[in-house]
């Protein structure tokens, strides 16, 4: 009992919660308000934009530096990290445009963020924008950004049942890079069980298998980037 209003305790869950859904629903109504701005916006200029999400250490950045420098066709990348420009400088090195977003204890970006990005960045048309999300396997998954398409990187040394673990991050998915294969001999990591984990979230993704560092998998992963359909 609340000795404030007399209330039991459960009331005072559902109260709260009550509040966190409406406050919840209201944050994303706006988001996608603007994302759909966003969509708009890079669908009239030409420019094919990816959100990249991961947990930390997955290899996106790797992945995005061998990108890069492969693909004949412009690119550019917002970084999206909590501190350091770390990520940036190493993008920047190859000679690709490229924005840092620092959301200090933020723990995703959103489509207010893209849209400042956008603008500070300006893609040219006809490019491949790639969003390199917070490495975060929860909160990425709520938020549209405007993006054309979503690539959920998992590393094997990250252990099994992760698309059950995080089924919202795996089912809003268009794509799913297993990355660092090459390390599959020494690690425990059942390749067909976490296929079918991922298929019974997401009967309709594709899965790859990738080694950002020997370059396994990496000319499907090329493919998928150029189908007519993403261009």
């Amino acid at each position: 009992m609340c000795d404030t209003c007399g209330c039991s305790d459960s009331d005072v869950r559902i109260t709260d919660r009550s509040h966190t859904v409406v406050l919840e629903q209201d944050i994303l109504a706006k988001n996608d308000d603007l994302a759909a701005h966003n969509r708009a916006h890079l669908s009239a200029s030409g420019v094919f934009a990816i959100n990249l999400m991961s947990s930390p250490g997955a290899g996106k950045t790797t992945l995005l530096e061998r990108t890069i420098s492969f693909l004949d066709t412009p690119c550019a990348v917002v970084e999206g990290d909590q501190e350091t420009l770390l990520d940036a400088e190493r993008i920047k090195a190859t000679g690709a445009p490229v924005v840092q977003i620092n959301t200090g204890a933020g723990c995703h970006l959103d489509a207010s963020m893209l849209h400042r990005a956008l603008h500070s960045l300006g893609p040219s048309p006809g490019s491949t924008l790639f969003i390199e999300n917070v490495g975060n396997l929860v909160c990425p998954a709520l938020f549209d950004l405007g993006e054309a398409a979503r690539v959920v990187i998992l590393s094997v040394t990250e252990g099994p049942g992760k698309p059950l673990k995080y089924p919202h991050m795996f089912a809003a998915t268009d794509l799913v890079l297993l990355n660092k294969v090459d390390l599959l001999p020494y690690v425990d990591f059942d390749v067909p069980e976490f296929e079918r984990d991922v298929r019974r979230v997401n009967p309709t993704a594709e899965i790859v298998q990738v080694s950002a560092t020997r370059g396994d998998g990496l000319t499907e992963w090329y493919d998928w980037l150029r189908q007519p359909a993403r261009s």
